[in-house]
């Protein structure tokens, strides 16, 4: 079945390698503004196009495809060699399908969750460069990066990202990305220069759409008017020629804007009405914004009663919408109903129509209650405040500004729960100061106004009247700062908590390699020795230590019954090494119920490891290193690390005789760990370091440990 131009259907795409026909996954999908990432049980993509769509394929491992759809029929791209390409990569970077497949899962989370949890999304991302991988696929990462800080309209790590991305590896659509955040980012200059490489080079009909559009903008933000309707002009011929009917509506909508700014009004008006018939023509979405923008327009000129008319069809179009969807289950619109009747009731009080105004109002403040929409519902209890005022209706009046002034509250404590859930972008207090600082202009505006007009018509009962909205506001305020500071309060406990966190998770990557390091020594030794059977057998018992280890590295806490399994594994890899420096015993009190202890991972093994190494391996004769744990009361337990060896003092004087090259960072590290730990878990774990004899020879640790 062939479609008309203008008619919106699905098309099925599906991506193959050439050879053996298997389905790629992992695509992205792009047609003009919209993205498809996620194919069905199939593996087929199903989108929605026109003809004459231009269709973009892209994915991390090969350049993207574009390709003009002629109909509704079932596209197919092949691409050559995948899968034997993949393989040849996996074995120059010495990796296996799996971690490949990895790779492409992470990419795929990351994306997934965009738009849902920036946390998630940046960890996937962080997951996806870990390992070593092709150019193709390192610069995907970071443009995959630099689009969720865009999203999170992080404009400036955006531009970093995307301008990494493409030094790894030049991309069309990573340069244009790239200079469309260089625009958000409000750096003109750079954005200008961006767009102006990318026309000389060869694009798709919809990226030199996109690009001389784009320029068109910043000639229009920098108030060159002639120029930008050359852009535009040029990028609308393109459009035509290639039937890409959104960007036509979006370009005539856009010369309306210039000949609006130059002051043409009249011819403003014809290109106005263009793009609102073709809006008409796409989808009610789409004509909802156009009508809502020449409303805008009909309202700057003063054409009121054109833009009631306006925006009372508009009004039908989205009610209609809103049912439609909430029969689907699609998510509302940003167009809704409470928000056309509040602007129809702003143009009846601009009209001065003021009995008008009210009923439309009313109908807003309705809607946005039903619909929790806080912002229209304050905005249209001020402008019913305002008319009720001017038609002498001062009870009214004074109730709705009261109203006014509890929304206002309102607003400012869902301002401040935003605020809390984005609380790791860097400008969120200021951001929250400037809502604050708007939100008690608006109050101060609207008290002066409705106070006036209440003075003049109520002149008898001005003293009383004044007294109680002065005390009002005393008390609106004291509770207004008095929440403030509880915010911020909880805003600063709450980044000293991510700062601990992210403290613990550096200190952990730091255990981790101090303790390789000093385990491969010990293999090293035995390999110098030229015993390779012990060296096999301590490499193989290293390794299921090594897995033990990295299994809770991520971990604050573990149960202590891996912490003894860990530490008995570990003694008995240095016995190995050192059998003729030392004998060890491990006891653990039977009474102790250790399934209700819990301790950080690879706590105690500095403490042993210092043991070992720095006091029983110089001794002259054979040591005892001695680990008991016992309860010392029913929340409490004790764990004691002996050794008889050279001493603290003594050991420290070998160090600077022999002048080691570097220090161990174990036990700095362990330190600041448990204070850290202490501080978020109110003190869970006690640790006290002394000389075992007088005479300071011997060590003894002893670690309290508090139930979970």
């Amino acid at each position: 079945m062939i479609y008309e131009e203008d008619v919106e259907f699905n098309v099925n795409i599906t991506v193959v390698d050439e050879n053996d026909r298997d389905i790629l996954n992992n695509v992205e999908i792009t047609v003009g503004v919209k993205t498809y990432t996620s194919p069905n049980i199939s593996g087929v993509y199903v989108i929605r196009a026109m003809v004459n769509d231009q269709i973009a394929v892209s994915h991390p491992d090969f350049d993207t495809v574009y390709y003009t759809l002629k109909s509704n029929e079932d596209v197919k791209i092949l691409v050559e060699d995948y899968f034997l390409k993949k393989k040849k990569l996996n074995s120059k970077f010495k990796s296996i399908s799996k971690r490949n497949d990895l790779y492409l899962t992470h990419l795929d989370s990351a994306r997934f969750y965009k738009k849902k949890d920036i946390d998630k999304s940046l960890s996937f991302v962080e997951k996806a460069l870990k390992n070593k991988e092709s150019r193709q696929r390192n610069a995907t990462s970071y443009k995959t990066l630099a689009d969720i800080y865009l999203y999170w309209k992080q404009y400036d790590l955006a531009v970093n990202n995307y301008k990494l991305s493409i030094q790894i590896k030049e991309n069309t659509t990573t340069k244009i990305a790239l200079a469309k955040a260089q625009f958000l980012l409000k750096d003109i200059a750079e954005s200008e220069k961006t767009f102006e490489e990318l026309i000389k080079l060869k694009l798709s009909n919809y990226e030199r759409i996109t690009v001389l559009e784009s320029l068109g903008d910043i000639d229009f933000l920098l108030k060159k008017y002639k120029t930008a309707k050359v852009y535009y002009n040029q990028s609308l011929q393109i459009a035509k020629d290639n039937l890409v009917t959104p960007k036509i509506t979006d370009l005539n909508s856009k010369l309306a804007d210039v000949f609006a700014a130059e002051g043409n009004i009249s011819q403003a008006d014809i290109q106005f009405k263009n793009s609102l018939k073709l809006a008409n023509k796409e989808n009610v979405n789409r004509a909802l914004k156009e009508e809502e923008k020449v409303a805008d327009f009909y309202n700057s000129n003063s054409r009121f009663d054109d833009e009631i008319k306006l925006r009372k069809e508009s009004l039908l179009k989205a009610k209609k919408n809103a049912t439609v969807k909430k029969k689907i289950n699609l998510q509302p619109d940003s167009i809704t109903s409470q928000k056309i009747n509040y602007k129809i009731g702003n143009a009846y009080i601009l009209k001065e129509d003021y009995k008008e105004a009210i009923p439309f109002l009313i109908q807003s403040k309705k809607d946005a209650d039903e619909k929790k929409d806080i912002v229209i519902k304050k905005d249209a209890t001020r402008k019913l405040s305002e008319a009720y005022a001017s038609v002498g209706n001062y009870d009214k009046a004074l109730k709705s500004y009261q109203d006014y002034v509890t929304l206002v509250d309102q607003s400012y404590i869902q301002k401040e729960q935003e605020i809390q859930q984005v609380k790791r972008f860097s400008k969120k207090i200021s951001d929250n100061q400037n809502r604050i600082a708007s939100l008690e202009k608006d109050k101060e505006l609207a008290q002066s106004k409705i106070s006036l007009a209440y003075i003049d018509q109520k002149l008898s009962e001005e003293s009383n009247q004044k007294q109680r909205l002065i005390i009002y506001s005393l008390i609106s305020g004291f509770l207004l700062m008095c929440l403030l500071a509880y915010f911020m309060f909880r805003n600063i406990q709450q980044q000293k908590l991510a700062n601990n966190l992210l403290a613990l998770k550096s200190m952990r990557s730091q255990m981790n390699p101090h303790f390789i390091f000093n385990a491969l020594n010990s293999v090293n030794s035995f390999i110098a020795v030229n015993d390779e059977r012990n060296a096999n057998r301590y490499l193989s018992e290293f390794s299921v230590l090594m897995r033990a280890v990295l299994e809770n590295s991520d971990e604050d806490f573990i149960p202590l019954t891996k912490e003894i399994e860990l530490l008995e594994l570990y003694v008995k890899l240095e016995h190995n090494r050192f059998k003729e420096k030392f004998d060890y015993n491990i006891s653990v009190d039977e009474n102790i119920n250790l399934e209700q202890f819990s301790i950080p991972p690879m706590l105690l093994q500095p403490y042993i490891e210092n043991a070992i190494w720095h006091g029983l391996r110089y001794r002259k004769e054979k040591g005892n290193l001695e680990i008991s744990i016992s309860k010392k009361d029913n929340e409490t337990v004790l764990i004691s690390i002996k050794d008889n060896g050279i001493g603290r003092k003594k050991s420290q004087e070998l160090k600077t005789k022999n002048q080691l090259k570097q220090k161990s960072k174990g036990m700095s590290t362990i330190k600041n760990r448990v204070a850290i730990l202490n501080d978020m878990y109110k003190d869970r774990v006690a640790v006290n370091v002394t000389d075992d004899l007088e005479n300071g020879a011997g060590t003894k640790v002893e670690l309290l440990l508090k139930k979970k």
